[in-house]
């Protein structure tokens, strides 16, 4: 993989931690290269909560917060706090996707990953792809 930024959304994190997860396999791989590769990775704190509300109902609070503090404390993962103009960016396409059911956290990530001119995510969501950007690892065969 060529590509020297790469953005997580919550389900990178959240297939990672929950073996019960249909994309298990593929964020266990994902996680692997980004580590191999030593890939440099961005996120936003709207998809740390996400993913850390989704891991705190499955393996509770205890574990969540120490993957909160691993991720926190990473070299390879910059966290974007969005400000105002992104949220306004944000709540533009969120009015714009509105017919689509996309989140507001998927839309801040959409203008995050513009402004950062980043086009591959890291995660499992349709709407990525459907806003221009491409899913990574992708499905793999078994």
């Amino acid at each position: 993989m060529a590509q020297k930024l790469i953005y997580l959304d919550a389900g990178a994190f959240i297939a990672r931690h929950r073996e019960s997860d249909d994309y298990h396999a593929e964020a266990v791989y994902g996680w692997r290269q980004l580590e191999h590769q030593r890939i440099r990775c961005i996120t936003s704190n709207l998809v740390l909560v996400e993913a850390v509300r989704y891991l705190s109902r499955s393996i509770g609070n205890g574990a969540a917060a120490e993957r909160l503090k691993i991720w926190l404390s990473s070299d390879w993962l910059r966290v974007l706090r969005p400000d105002t103009e992104i949220d306004l960016e944000a709540i533009a396409l969120f009015e714009k996707y509105a017919d689509q059911r996309i989140g507001f956290t998927d839309c801040v990530s959409f203008v995050l990953m513009r402004r950062h001119r980043i086009d591959v995510v890291f995660g499992f969501d349709d709407h990525f792809k459907r806003a221009g950007f491409h899913l990574w690892p992708g499905k793999r065969k078994q």
